[in-house]
Parts: structure tokens; sequence; C-alpha cells
């Protein structure tokens, strides 16, 4: 019998290479974190074989798929498969509901020497299970939220808790390829919903499996740019206890400007050819951030930000990018702080904790092991 595989939890937990046989258009929607698109049939192949089915039936269907599946195009079809199995010999193959093409492709493999197992039930069932754990690991865990001001480099020391303590931290934001705030957009483009929510209940996954007590995750609304944190996780943060981190308004303005000013103009720069044309996205990433919450602002306090950071502008292409520290200390001082200590309080009785990252970090030796 052809081998197939059913712990899905096994596949995650080990990394295991996968081979993800649907189409291209497929693929873009969602996938895992470790697959590789290698379809049996490309788009136009896959849309000529659904219309047959809709008009003629499944055995013309399948007929016509194996005519436009043939010859030179399945040799390299099959060539490309191989080439992965024998790259990644404990990986697996997958379709859509592990049906007919994970069958075709596993059988074709077969035939040319390469026993190779396919996952029961494909992407529809490893998705449902992903969230399902999702959901059961979000509702069984201990969680704790950083929060904080903007600009306080809550991500920073998430990612420097020791890895031996006996508590994990998943970066959000990372996992959203987002920095937070308005201003967060980076250049290359965010992860689509669907692979978010999987990256997501994989790193859960990881987590529970190293038998953590608790999970520390950052503060954040719904939305992290345009990835949503799934209902479950997020009503979960919504009770959970606060820890507040606390630094100077300077330390701030220094953390948003090199997280938001350089590191963003250094991925820019390697985006975009000439350097010109990186400085111009840049600068047009940060005006439409600032116009995007104009209405938040009011037209008074935008009208003097858009100023602030124009004159920014044409003081770093100058030569002086530090002048993007007075529209960095003006919008924090003017927008994100009022807005924050009005959220924060009313969440005040869920504050455990508050400190600088000394105090904090001091903190969490508790859960040294």
């Amino acid at each position: 019998m052809p081998s197939q595989i059913t712990d899905f939890k096994a596949l995650f937990l080990n990394d295991t290479p996968l081979i993800d046989t649907r189409a291209p258009i497929e693929f873009i929607k969602g996938s895992f974190p470790k697959a590789v698109n290698l379809p049996l049939m490309m788009d136009d192949e896959r849309a000529a074989v659904g219309t047959e089915y809709k008009q003629k039936g499944q055995d013309a269907a399948i007929a016509l798929g194996h005519n436009l599946v043939s010859g030179s195009v399945k040799d390299q079809r099959i060539a490309a498969w191989r080439d992965f199995t024998l790259a990644h010999p404990n990986g697996a193959l997958f379709c859509f509901r592990g049906g007919m093409r994970s069958h075709i492709t596993q059988q074709w493999l077969r035939e040319s020497g390469a026993d190779y197992p396919l996952v029961t039930g494909g992407y529809k069932a490893l998705r449902t299970w992903l969230m399902e754990e999702l959901t059961r690991t979000a509702n069984n865990q201990n969680i704790v939220v950083l929060a904080g001001r903007t600009g306080v480099a809550k991500t920073v020391l998430l990612n420097q808790i020791p890895s031996h303590y006996a508590l994990g931290a998943l970066d959000l934001e990372g996992l959203a390829h987002h920095r937070g705030s308005a201003f967060g957009r980076r250049p290359s483009p965010q992860p689509t919903q669907i692979n978010f929510e999987i990256a997501l209940a994989i790193a859960m996954l990881k987590h529970e499996a190293k038998g953590y007590d608790t999970l520390i995750l950052e503060d954040e609304s719904q939305l992290i740019g345009r990835c949503a944190i799934p209902a479950p996780l997020l009503q979960q943060m919504q009770q959970a206890s606060l820890w507040v981190l606390e630094a100077p308004i300077q330390e701030r303005v220094e953390h948003s400007y090199h997280a938001y000013i350089l590191s963003n103009l250094e991925e820019w720069t390697i985006q975009l050819e000439p350097q010109e044309a990186a400085f111009k996205a840049f600068s047009d990433s940060l005006e439409r951030s600032a116009y995007s919450i104009r209405k938040r602002l009011g037209g008074i306090r935008y009208a003097e930000l858009n100023k602030r950071m124009s004159q920014a502008l044409d003081e770093h292409r100058q030569g002086n990018p530090e002048a993007h520290k007075k529209w960095i200390h003006f919008l924090l001082t003017d927008y994100y702080d009022p807005m924050y200590d009005y959220q924060l309080s009313k969440r005040g009785h869920r504050i455990e904790s508050t400190g600088d990252r000394v105090t904090l970090m001091s903190k969490l030796q508790q859960f040294r092991v």
C-alpha cells in the first residue's frame, strides 16, 4: 500500500520538507513554511481540466489532464520531484484534499524509482488541524502580554529572553512581517492571512512542545498591518496579565529612529536600485503612513507633522538623517502617548508589573530553570 502520513504534529515539529503539488494560484494564497510548489498542473492546465470536468465529467477531465501533462512536460515535472526527494529523503507530498493529484504524483514518482509518502487529507486537512491546534494551545497557555508606549522596544526585549528560561516569547510582528503602528509597513510584502495563521499556529505548537510554562506576547491590536490575530488568541491576550515596559522619551525616539528610518531605508535600498529610487520609495512610504492617520491626528497636528517630515526628508537628502528625530518626538508625545495612556487606563486592573528593561528582565528571573 502506498505510504501515507497521518501524524500532522510530527510534520510541523520536525519542519518536514513538503512538495505542494497544487497549482501556483493555490500555493500563492497559502501553504506551509517548509512547502515548495512543484505542481502536477500549472494554472492554465488546471483551469482547462476544471472546465472539462464541468462540461463532460470526470473521465473526460482525467483524460485531458493526462494529455496535458505528458511527454517532455511530464518528464520535467517528475525530474523536479525526484530532485526534491533526493535532497529531502524524509519529506512528503500533498495536494488540496489528498486526492487524485497527490496520488498521481506519488505513482509517477514510484514508477521512476522513488517511494515518497503523501499526507492524508492534503492541505485542507493540515490547515484545519493547525487552526484547531491554535485554538487549543491559545486556551491552554498561561499568557502574559508585554505592553508599553510606542518606541520602548518591546520586540527587542522579547527576543532577548534566554532560551533556557521556562517561558517562551512569540514575535507576532516578526511573523506578520510588520513593525507595528501606522509606520510599520516594510518594503517586502506581508504574508497572506492564511500564511500568517499557519506560521503562528506552528510557532505555538513548538512553544508547547518545549514544555514552557508561560507564553509572553507583545501587546497588539487585532491587526498587525493587514494580518489579523486569530480570534482565539486575541481573546486570551485581551484577558491576560500586563507587564508594562517603560523607557525615557529620548530612548524611545532613538529606537523609533533606528527602526522606522535607518532600518527601513536599508531595506528599501536592498529592494530597489538605484539609491535615488529607494529613497523615493522610502519617502513616499513615510508620507503615506502619515496620511493614513490624518483624521485621528486632526488637521492642525497633521499639518505640523507633514511640515516637520518634509523638512526632515530634505535634510536627510543632504546627509542629515537625524533630522527625523524632531517629527518622531512630536508624533510620540502628541499622538501616540495620549492614545496609549487612554487605552492603558481602561486596562489598569490587568497590570501585574511595571518597570524599565532592567526591572522586567529581573522579573523574568523567576522563570529560570
